[in-house]
């Protein structure tokens, strides 16, 4: 609708939502130069989004430090199906042209429509940022600045992983290894993953957090390449068939090389002449190169593999075998952010999530029998937060296996105490995603994913991809009332003598009416109590809740029978907040309070018991006396 009223009306359009300033480029500091922000027609004279259709060759490194962005670009062009879906192939400068262009994101579960206008970053005339080699095409230029919009601004693009932009292109899960422990089958996984569609990229990790640094084989340090193709070079002789191993690299940069075997300059491509023209090799300084893949697990660190699951591509070829699940969840401050096991007082209270394996792989190649899956732990939205000064926390998760215990309630503290974790991520790592690949017996697991410290607020998506249909969900308490509050029973004398000297304090503290209103009633549980020690006594809120759940005559009074069941309530949750202010202090912390519920009669849904938690807990996530009290009158009267 917009676009039509554009063209109707022959206006350009100018995003509102990502204006074309200062603002676009920058959150932390000022431009260094004048940038002056021009249209394509501006900058070319005959502009296009493709030319000759997309190439990885079309992706060249600005002034942004973005490489990792740009190498998953890369390995995007190489995928047209992909590529199309991310850039709508109906859209260009002549037909319908209206200065407008859109793009479509996988974010956290779900694919969004980004629209910008086509105002791009320029110096003295030409695109200061990520630009293809052919001066006329804009493709690339355009996808940077959508993803920039979709975070935030183009400063945000600066620093991540390619994986990030992988998944966010694809919606497919990340695998990273570590090629100093590689499998002995990587190679073969690699090209599997390949005809999969699968994204991969890989780097050389930095010493001392020196980045682009250049090493004496041509490779970069803290730099990202994209993996854009595997073969195997063969020579016959007439006795055996040898083969070598290869793989194609890209620098985003477009320059800038490997030197070593393999290389445009080695003399190794001279000896298979007809390998070389099969492989369409040609030398010339365009950022990409070819190496041995021993020289690749020698001289990389890092590989990042992206598997495509089910909706990334519209077939159903092989790109589509993994069986996805996709759960989302929060970690709330003093509530659901309970840390690593490190804090055992706490970990018990992260969100727990189900998996039930049921088959085995049937792969013939593995001779290992279990059941194959990736987990993939990921915090939403944390580099738009970069802007606040708010950056990624540290992520990771753990895997118990359940034996006797029903996964149908969330497992409590003593369990997480008295019981080994079964399998785990590696290490907690401050990136956006956590993912590893698991080979686990059949049965019943649970899995809980955390911040490394307590207190970490964020929002998270738990994906799991299992190579054959498994049972997934999060692991919940159902809502309801277990137990009713009675009478302790007492001996009959006692009994007696107590209800003779609390009628006399009703009948003291009570009107001619002989009932009281919240008034009175915070009068006279407020007397009872001076002796509880640290207790400033009952707020009026709490005080007109009680009379309002005894009140079964709406007249917001309580005679005396009705306000002796009250006390009966009230002295249960006394007596239940006492067990659990150990010290005294008058307040207990806010992560015992679905203990102290849960004593009480409770038993609460993760949801709701977050919403008590952002109602009633103090700044110091702590929840005194009065608040306590409130909170139980309110749940006893939703039961």
């Amino acid at each position: 609708e917009i676009k039509e009223e554009l063209i109707k009306k022959k206006i350009l359009f100018e995003d509102p939502e990502f204006p074309a300033n200062d603002n676009a480029l920058f959150y932390s500091q000022r431009p260094s130069m004048k940038f002056e922000w021009k249209r394509p027609h501006e900058i070319s004279e005959n502009p296009q989004l493709f030319v000759g259709g997309a190439s990885r060759f079309d992706i060249m490194q600005g002034e942004l430090g973005d490489c990792w962005l740009l190498a998953a670009i890369a390995s995007l062009s190489l995928n047209d199906d992909l590529l199309y879906r991310i850039i709508p192939p109906d859209q260009s400068f002549s037909k319908d042209y209206c200065g407008m262009f859109h793009f479509q994101f996988w974010q956290y579960g779900e694919w969004v429509d980004v629209m910008v206008d086509d105002l791009l970053p320029t110096y003295r005339g030409k695109l200061v940022y990520l630009h293809s080699a052919q001066t006329n095409e804009f493709w690339s230029a355009l996808l940077e600045k959508a993803y920039a919009k979709l975070n935030g601004s183009y400063e945000a693009l600066k620093g991540g992983s390619t994986t990030e932009a992988m998944e966010d292109f694809t919606g497919g899960v990340t695998e990273i290894i570590s090629l100093k422990d590689a499998p002995g089958n990587l190679y073969s996984v690699m090209l599997k993953s390949l005809k999969k569609g699968a994204l991969m990229g890989c780097a050389v990790e930095p010493k001392y957090n020196i980045l682009e640094a250049k090493l004496s084989n041509g490779l970069l340090m803290g730099h990202a390449y994209s993996i854009t193709g595997l073969d195997i070079v063969t020579v016959d002789t007439t006795l055996l068939r040898n083969g070598t191993k290869l793989i194609r690299i890209r620098n985003p940069w477009g320059q800038v090389e490997w030197n070593g075997a393999w290389s445009d300059s080695s003399s190794k491509w001279d000896k298979f002449p007809d390998e070389k023209k099969r492989l369409d090799v040609e030398f010339g300084e365009d950022g990409e190169f070819w190496m041995s893949y021993e020289d690749f697990c020698r001289s990389f660190t890092k590989l990042e593999i992206c598997n495509l699951g089910p909706d990334a591509l519209e077939d159903d070829g092989e790109s589509t075998q993994w069986v996805t699940s996709l759960h989302e969840g929060r970690w709330v401050r003093g509530c659901t952010a309970g840390g690593c096991r490190n804090f055992p007082d706490t970990f018990w209270v992260n969100p727990q999530f189900r998996l039930i394996l049921e088959e085995e792989d049937d792969d013939p190649d593995d001779d290992v029998e279990g059941c194959s899956f990736i987990l993939s732990l990921m915090q939403k939205n944390r580099r738009k937060q970069k802007m606040k000064g708010q950056g990624l926390l540290t992520i990771g998760f753990v895997l118990y296996k359940l034996k006797d215990q029903s996964s149908s309630q969330t497992l409590k503290k003593d369990f997480f105490l008295y019981n080994q974790s079964f399998a785990r991520s590696k290490n907690f790592i401050n990136l956006r995603e956590n993912s590893q690949r698991f080979k686990l017996p059949p049965g019943e697991y649970c899995i809980v994913p955390s911040t490394f410290q307590p207190n970490e607020e964020a929002d998270f998506v738990l994906r799991i991809y299992t190579e054959k249909r498994a049972e997934t969900g999060e692991i919940d308490e159902e809502t309801k009332q277990n137990t009713v509050v009675t009478p302790e029973p007492a001996p009959s004398n006692v009994k007696s003598e107590n209800d003779r000297k609390f009628k006399q304090l009703f009948d003291k503290l009570t009107g001619e009416d002989g009932e009281i209103d919240a008034f009175e009633l915070q009068d006279i549980v407020n007397s009872v109590m001076k002796k509880m020690g640290k207790f400033d006594g009952f707020g009026l809120e709490a005080c007109r809740s009680m009379v309002a759940l005894m009140d079964v005559t709406n007249s917001g009074k309580l005679d005396y029978e009705e306000f002796k069941a009250l006390w009966v309530r009230v002295r249960k949750w006394i007596n239940i907040f006492k067990k659990y202010d150990k010290d005294n202090s008058g307040n207990f912390d806010t992560y015992e309070l679905r203990e102290a519920l849960s004593n009480a009669g409770y038993s609460l849904s993760s949801r709701l018991y977050q919403m008590l938690c952002v109602r009633y807990a103090s700044k110091d996530l702590t929840i005194n006396m009065d608040d306590f009290v409130l909170l139980s009158v309110r749940l006893e009267t939703m039961f």
